[in-house]
């Protein structure tokens, strides 16, 4: 995994935004950044492929051994909408896509590990998939890239239209988001190309009539995928009515268990020293000298500590916490003359599907971190 300096393509800010990319530019300073690159070896990312269909593999696992303990409670998940989550288990709602973020250097007698997985609503999608796409072919055609993600999009999106009601399906974000608003759009696109019936509309919009979700013509909404999380839909208003209604989520209810970082708590509990595990527990670091303190439903790095041997190393601010934390094991990002790469690595339909780079300053990863594109040989 070697970091590359290169010289950004002439006009790149109008080959991006003819992609539909627009919020490549944040405050001035590029959010899409290529003035450098990454470059990984074939072994290099076959090893990210394995890693991520194994942790995928574990989180289903523990998702079960949550429901079937009925460990809520440590997920602080609303008693009134436990039934719902099972439900959605039970009932086997489907899922399209999640993120995994991994720490590694490349290095391949030091395994990958799981920093997080941003479960329910995963952003930096589009530049996954079509951006960085647009920039290999442009500047390493007889390279590789590792980035089946609009094809497996699409292929998942095929797969739902023959197992869900044949009735339009909603595509819902907060508009004034320009990444959700991006990423929604996308993924509405690879449903349409996949022959869905659908439909946009904003989650303000989104309306109830007494019996069931309406949209802005009170047609009844049957199917929806929304870019809004859980966590704030059952602790506001709207939420009550999720018991009278009958609509289909995307994604579903019990994916609340994998987007709470008590997951990975859970996870070192069943699978304790796995290789690609950090190890991890509530309310306490126990023998840890060095770790990560995170809320557990905290965003886009919000309130998170960073302790190394007993001392505060960097701290971020935010609105997280109330909810309660995990302590896990300190696993800084790899440092490339100051740059610290968090790679995510997207699951789709249950399978491997391609990765994407965040770089910051600092050891935490927060929603101005820019994005760099990689290949590979």
């Amino acid at each position: 995994m070697i970091r590359e300096k290169i010289i950004p393509r002439p006009h790149w800010q109008e080959q991006v935004e003819n992609l539909g990319f627009n919020f490549h530019t944040l405050n001035g300073i590029p959010y899409w950044d290529e003035s450098a690159c990454y470059k990984f070896s074939a072994e290099q990312i076959e090893v990210l492929e394995k890693t991520t269909e194994e942790l995928n593999s574990l989180c289903i696992k523990a998702v079960e051994h949550c429901i079937e303990n009925n460990l809520f409670h440590l997920f602080r998940i609303p008693e009134k909408f436990i039934y719902l989550l099972k439900k959605s288990w039970e009932d086997d709602h489907p899922s399209i896509y999640g993120r995994f973020d991994l720490s590694w250097n490349g290095n391949l007698n030091e395994p990958p590990k799981m920093l997080e997985f941003n479960a329910d609503t995963p952003t930096s999608l589009f530049e996954a998939s079509m951006v960085q796409w647009q920039w290999q072919q442009e500047l390493h055609p007889k390279a590789d890239q590792f980035n089946s993600i609009h094809e497996k999009l699409i292929d998942s999106w095929r797969w739902m239209k023959e197992n869900i009601s044949e009735e339009t399906l909603y595509f819902s974000c907060l508009d004034e988001f320009p990444e959700d608003y991006v990423t929604v759009s996308y993924l509405q696109d690879c449903a349409n190309e996949a022959g869905l019936d659908t439909e946009y509309i904003g989650v303000t919009d989104i309306g109830w009539n007494g019996s069931c979700f309406t949209d802005t013509f009170e047609n009844k909404i049957h199917n929806m995928f929304k870019l809004y999380p859980w966590e704030w839909i059952v602790n506001e208003d709207f939420g009550i009515h999720l018991h009278e209604s009958d609509t289909l989520w995307i994604e579903p209810m019990w994916k609340m268990l994998l987007s709470n970082k008590a997951i990975l708590a859970v996870l070192w509990e069943l699978f304790p020293n796995h290789p690609n595990l950090l190890e991890c527990y509530f309310d306490e670091p126990h023998s840890l000298k060095s770790y990560a303190i995170k809320p557990l439903l905290s965003r886009e790095g919000a309130n998170i500590r960073i302790v190394e041997d007993g001392k505060m190393l960097e701290e971020t601010k935010g609105d997280y916490g109330g909810e309660g934390f995990i302590f896990q094991q300190l696993c800084k990002l790899p440092d490339y003359e100051g740059n610290h790469p968090v790679i995510g690595s997207w699951v789709i339909g249950g399978e491997s599907a391609g990765i994407g780079i965040r770089e910051a300053s600092s050891l935490v990863t927060n929603n101005t971190s820019r994005f760099l594109p990689h290949y590979f040989e």
